[in-house]
């Protein structure tokens, strides 16, 4: 007979995926949910702003992939955390779904320490759900400065398993390795024990990672659950911490900006320019889905972090019936009205630069008709 310590551990297994604002953690998943091995996957999706975009964005989806709209976990991680997982056990005990692992996707401003507190000591997760690993995607370009400039992001990488290192594609070939070396260097004084990885690597198994299932005899449950009552910050034990105000940082806002009409692809392109001329370094983010007017069936995607803003990618397809363009920002150190103020402002005079240049291109190329000769 099987002691108890020996008997097989039947709680579902969740990794949680998180990493800060623009370090590519939404195209990790999009190219992990691609696979076929991840078909009984479940994925929670964090978001922070007030309306939904990550959900869109993730391509592949289904009703297993479940979004949490109303905070980041740190904030909610008792409330609608908690809520979902059990939805999803009681939908899986009542045949509806179908799934052996849980990805948990954090917002890039959520604090995991509370999250994997919950594991730790939330009854109703702890008799369910184990936590098996948690990977923290960090930026090649922006990594370093999000390090200096960003507590939560340290928290981040303190606590992970694994360090994969994206967008090394984005820093010049000669320059690469060296800065590779350097992030990797300062990731591994900030903790020793989790494997550093670029996320490009052709040797990484992806979905191994994602989908690793193994109960963590390696660490020491009490000694981890002391390091995070230790490490909580006083604001999240207060009561009055709850999911209606949010004290990641006073000087972190959101914004969305939502239209209702298609968007001339000229006036995109000068509103994502102003923006970054205008805001500079106080840009943490800019993510959403945009209705192109020249491109009407297929959704334009922004994805932008602090300095960095991409250039447009294209989906094959809406997500949903929504058509609306949905533009999240998030700033550093912008009051929220001024916020809102300045992005109406700039594309107010994207749109009216925009139609200026469109009136301008017509009468040039419009025939000009001859004046009629004098006769004599």
């Amino acid at each position: 007979m099987m002691k108890a310590k020996e008997r097989a551990d039947v709680r579902t297994a969740v990794t949680i995926l998180t990493g800060f604002l623009g370090s590519g953690k939404t195209t990790l998943m999009n190219r992990a949910l691609r696979d076929p091995a991840m078909s009984r996957t479940a994925v929670i999706i964090n978001e922070f702003g007030d309306i939904s975009i990550d959900h869109a964005l993730t391509t592949v989806s289904n009703d297993s992939i479940m979004v949490l709209e109303n905070g980041c976990l740190c904030c909610t991680v008792f409330g609608d955390l908690v809520q979902t997982l059990n939805r999803l056990y009681h939908s899986r005990e009542a045949g509806e779904i179908e799934f052996d692992h849980v990805i948990i996707e954090t917002s890039g401003l959520a604090d995991v320490v509370p999250v994997v507190q919950a594991f730790l000591s939330e009854p109703t997760l702890e008799g369910l759900y184990r936590l098996d690993a948690l990977i923290a995607t960090v930026d090649a370009v922006n990594g370093e400065e999000t390090l200096s400039e960003h507590s939560v992001s340290v928290r981040q990488v303190v606590l992970a398993d694994h360090l994969l290192i994206t967008k090394l594609d984005l820093i010049p070939e000669t320059v690469r390795p060296a800065a590779q070396s350097r992030l990797a260097s300062r990731l591994r004084g900030l903790n020793r024990t989790a494997l550093v990885s670029a996320a490009d690597d052709t040797s990484l198994d992806l979905i191994g990672l994602i989908r690793h299932s193994a109960p963590g005899a390696a660490r020491d449950p009490e000694a981890i659950k002391a390091w995070l009552d230790a490490a909580i910050p006083a604001d999240h034990a207060d009561p009055g911490h709850d999911r209606g105000t949010h004290h990641h940082d006073s000087s972190i806002s959101s914004f969305s900006l939502i239209r209702e009409q298609p968007v001339p692809r000229e006036a995109l392109q000068l509103l994502l320019g102003s923006l970054e001329q205008q805001l500079g370094p106080n840009l943490l983010r800019v993510k959403g889905l945009v209705n192109v007017a020249e491109e009407a069936e297929q959704p334009a995607v922004i994805q932008g972090a602090q300095h960095l803003l991409h250039n447009l990618t294209w989906l094959g397809r809406w997500p949903d019936a929504d058509r609306r363009t949905r533009i999240v920002f998030i700033t550093q150190g912008i009051a929220a009205s001024d916020l809102a103020d300045w992005v109406n402002l700039l594309d107010r005079v994207a749109q009216r630069t925009a139609s200026a240049r469109l009136r301008a291109s017509r009468i040039e190329t419009t025939p000009q008709v001859p004046l009629p000769q004098d006769t004599v």
